[in-house]
């Protein structure tokens, strides 16, 4: 007999049905929660997609915490946006802890670099005058010291103000520039305090970046979690992304400046070295500043050389100066010998960070340039002539296989769900099991409790140019349709965009329009912070947001407030991007159909986020406007259609000019 019975918590007389008088029943949140506690039993992986309103948060918090406390299996839940953290740790998991007949423990987990050292924060305050090379910077360090003597986590997600770069990096617990036991500050450590709680705690939040640093780090026998039983992916849809990202190696030529930067600044002459009086080093720091310009400036000249279009893809290695990673590796050295005549013990373990900072620089740059690991693809971003404008970059064109062997093969439990994992109808799973490497897994596919057919309908002209074959006869007329659909609603709208260009030309041609109508208008490109501009939309009920891709998906806003989505284009992904075409060129390569295999499902998922931010509760109603006519014109628009949620397709051709734009 199962041990595990989330029914008595999440059944209709179960313990959250008895505490909330207006608890509405789910069958399918029932449903979700056998299945995870059955996973976890088995043991084996699962995946989920679970629509809007389901609760799924619940359904699987349920189980998990059952087979903490009446299994004692360790839990990780990992999420993408720190959002779905806050709503776990500061309202889901309280809720639970008060109607659960169990005492459990669940804590969030962040990385290393989110805390303050006290020992390097006294070290930083002995050093300013030489550490920092303006008076907003030691103001800054100030503020720090009285922050560090009142704060409970000594996080930077708790302070008040963003510290400069410099200053936190002088600052931040780092795992090379630690004493650990031996530190005078150690039994107050901010990290350590975590790390304990961390080993403790039976249910860990964290996110996707960490959890894959962590498999990282475990391919070379290093862990930062804790081992664990069971993994619970929630925003799964996006885990292909982060492991690409993270799996990878991005390195700047800012990255380098501010490191040699911090050893000795060319301009005021102050900085650790200078501190010390290294002068050998000093001369090696300036010696790898010009050799760093020169290479970065290769870099560049290498990118432009290339024709108009090419997207910065490196094939093969490309010759390029050597001699930043000999000066960076000769002054690496430089400041080893140096550490060696130092004989304050705190002096010596920051120089000696100093140290590794720059061999492990050398060796990035050399593993990009001498492309190392065949499994990636590597590329070059933020070209031009400017030396800081430079990104090397790579990624795994497959990050599945790594997931594998390093999550699902040595994990018993793989929960993986979101509200965006199926394409078509019926739901088939085939693509996100593909490219997360997860082949054996139990999946089930649940509607939502709201009645989209009641409360949504679809509009979608079918009397717009084709956005292809004639894309500024689409993106013109675009604009017009935009209008007409937001005269429908008064505002109260998102308008999503695939990319930055259109968005800000539809707004400058939108926005006398909308003064006309005394509409407020928030672009994305503007620079607001993503939060004050979702909070500004909510207080002004008749204001119209044009966002881009953060704006498709993890966005709240419930009731009146959001009655449109209009979705510009189809979300295609551009398949110029040099891990895209790579993905594509191996699809291609064994036979398989790379824009019906990758492109369409992956356009698909997005289309379904973006729909998703219209009902986000019970009474929502409102409209969903597709004004890519492709969805009708094309075979593979059906594909389109039938992933969303049942609800009336106005097919129409409506007068555009009546709209007054």
């Amino acid at each position: 007999m199962p041990v595990l019975d989330p029914a008595a918590i999440l059944g209709p007389s179960g313990a959250i049905a008895r505490r909330l008088s207006n608890y509405e029943h789910r069958t399918q949140q029932l449903e979700m929660a056998n299945a995870v506690a059955a996973a976890i039993e088995k043991p084996g992986h699962l995946i989920v997609e679970a629509g809007t309103g389901v609760g799924k948060s619940f359904a699987y918090l349920v189980p998990a915490i059952q087979a903490a406390v009446e299994l004692e299996k360790k839990v990780v839940v990992s999420t993408h946006t720190i959002a779905l953290q806050e709503q776990l740790l500061n309202k889901d998991v309280p809720f639970l802890r008060s109607v659960l007949p169990y005492e459990f423990t669940a804590i969030l987990v962040k990385g290393r670099s989110n805390y303050l050292s006290l020992r390097r924060l006294d070290s930083a305050t002995k050093r300013q005058d030489s550490l920092f090379q303006t008076s907003e910077e030691v103001d800054q360090l100030a503020e720090l010291r009285f922050w560090a003597g009142s704060t409970q986590d000594g996080s930077r997600s708790n302070l008040r103000f963003r510290p400069k770069s410099t200053v936190w990096d002088a600052v931040v617990s780092d795992s090379g520039n630690c004493l650990g036991r031996e530190c005078p500050r150690h039994p107050d450590c901010f990290f350590f305090k975590d790390r304990r709680r961390m080993r403790n705690a039976q249910i860990l939040v964290v996110n996707h970046a960490l959890l894959v640093a962590d498999l990282a780090l475990r391919d070379v026998e290093a862990q930062l979690l804790p081992d664990y039983d069971v993994a619970i992916i929630d925003e799964a849809h996006t885990l292909e992304a982060v492991a690409a990202e993270h799996l990878g190696l991005r390195l700047t030529s800012g990255s380098v400046d501010f490191t040699l930067n911090r050893l000795y600044h060319e301009r005021t002459h102050k900085g650790l070295l200078s501190y010390h009086k290294l002068e050998e080093a000093i001369h090696r720091a300036r010696a790898a500043r010009a050799a760093a310009e020169s290479f970065f400036n290769a870099v560049a000249n290498w990118r432009a050389n290339h024709p108009a279009g090419f997207n910065g893809r490196v094939r093969k290695p490309i010759a390029l100066p050597g001699a930043l990673v000999m000066e960076l590796r000769a002054l690496s050295g430089s400041i080893a010998v140096a550490t060696q005549e130092i004989e304050n013990r705190e002096d010596r373990l920051e120089l000696a960070a100093a140290d590794d900072r720059c061999r492990k620089l050398a060796d990035q740059i050399t593993a990009w340039v001498n492309q190392d690991d065949d499994s990636l693809v590597y590329w070059v971003e933020n070209t031009g002539t400017q030396f800081r404008r430079i990104e090397l970059a790579a990624a795994p064109e497959d990050p599945g296989p790594a997931l594998r062997r390093l999550l699902f093969e040595e994990t018993s439990t793989c929960v993986l769900t979101s509200a965006t994992l199926c394409v078509g109808s019926p739901p088939s799973f085939e693509f996100i099991k593909s490219r997360v490497g997860l082949t054996a897994a139990d999946t089930i596919a649940l509607g939502s409790p709201f009645d989209y057919a009641k409360s949504v309908a679809i509009h979608i002209p079918r009397n717009l140019p084709d956005p292809t074959s004639d894309a500024a006869a689409f993106e013109r007329e675009s604009v017009r349709a935009i209008a007409h659909y937001l005269d429908k609603t008064h505002g109260k709208a998102f308008v999503l965009f695939t990319s930055y260009k259109m968005l800000d030309a539809s707004a400058r041609a939108i926005t006398p329009f909308l003064a006309r109508r005394n509409i407020a208008l928030f672009t994305q490109s503007d620079g607001m912070p993503l939060s004050k501009m979702v909070e500004a939309f909510k207080a002004d009920v008749d204001s119209v947001i044009f966002g881009a891709d953060s704006f498709w998906q993890g966005i709240d806003v419930p009731g009146e407030a959001l009655s449109n989505v209009i979705i510009t284009k189809l979300p295609f992904s551009v398949p110029s991007h040099p891990l895209l075409e790579a993905r594509l060129e191996a699809i291609r390569a064994r036979g398989g159909n790379p824009f019906i295999e990758y492109q369409v499902p992956e356009a698909v998922i997005k289309l379904k986020q973006g729909f998703g931010r219209l009902i986000r509760a019970h009474n929502d109603s409102g409209i969903v406007v597709i004004l890519d006519p492709r969805v009708l014109t094309k075979p593979y628009g059906r594909t389109f259609l039938s992933s969303l949620p049942p609800c009336p397709r106005v097919i129409e051709a409506p007068d555009f000019g009546s709209a007054g734009l």
